[in-house]
């Protein structure tokens, strides 16, 4: 008679909907610590996968002997390093696929376009193509912000709990990119709120004085993602806004689409 060990490993290598069910497990569970904040002990994972402890704790060794996760000196578990690389390489094929939509951005706004993901706490631009324009914005790919002071901040942030967010600002602070920037939670808050009422966020001389950015998330992104226009105050104006979110939101939607297909535009 098979060990229940043994039984439990050929049920865990059992095809789930064509896939194999540990793999699928595994990656369930490294989601979930993304979820949590990066770092979980065994018996929060129990409880929110409903997976028996022993089979996490087999899972979670495998992981750490991969270097995807990391047992740390209290005894709990955190993402691991060997995950960075592939972050960064995903996020390059990301801002790949996503140029050819940034660019018909520009096409019919005249304004450089940019994509951003949600990183941990902070706000990282993954794509760009820059605007015709002589006076244009540039910000560099890889560039990383806080997101209180950004447009691509405010409308990856929205649909978040308040709670998570009272609880982002206090792990970054708010510090002041200029005299416009928010530096109140309740204010940044507030400044949430009117991005889900509007269907978009403004920065409104809250990165850089004189310069204006306009963006929406991309819905049902695989990560959190969003795609912005900024250009001078003098050119993204409050009638130029009218017309460039639909453009904003009309991209967003076929941006979504397309990282579904999971193929290039």
């Amino acid at each position: 008679m098979p060990s229940s060990s043994a039984s439990t490993s050929a049920a865990e290598a059992k095809p789930a909907g064509g896939g194999v069910q540990s793999l699928e497990r595994a990656f369930d569970l490294l989601e979930r610590m993304a979820d949590a904040g990066g770092e979980v002990g065994l018996s929060e994972l129990s409880a929110s996968s409903g997976l028996p402890l022993p089979t996490i704790h087999r899972l979670m060794r495998t992981l750490v002997a991969c270097g995807y996760v990391r047992q740390q000196p209290n005894r709990r578990y955190a993402l691991g390093p060997r995950l960075i690389r592939l972050g960064e390489s995903a996020s390059r094929l990301l801002g790949t696929w996503a140029r050819p939509f940034l660019a018909r951005l520009v096409e019919e706004t005249g304004e450089t376009a940019n994509m951003a993901l949600l990183d941990g706490d902070e706000i990282v631009y993954v794509a760009q193509v820059p605007s015709r324009h002589a006076v244009r914005m540039f910000t560099e790919v890889g560039r990383r912000v806080l997101p209180h002071s950004t447009g691509v901040g405010k409308a990856l942030l929205a649909d978040h709990p308040p709670e998570e967010v009272r609880a982002l600002l206090g792990r970054t602070g708010m510090p002041a990119a200029t005299e416009k920037t928010l530096t109140d939670p309740d204010r940044f808050l507030d400044a949430l709120a009117e991005v889900r009422r509007l269907g978009y966020a403004v920065d409104d001389n809250e990165q850089e004085i004189g310069v204006r950015c306009l963006a929406v998330p991309v819905p049902n992104s695989p990560t959190s993602a969003a795609i912005s226009i900024s250009g001078p105050t003098g050119r993204v104006s409050e009638a130029a806004t009218e017309k460039i979110v639909p453009v904003l939101q009309d991209v967003a939607a076929q941006l979504s689409v397309a990282l579904a297909n999971q193929t290039p535009a």
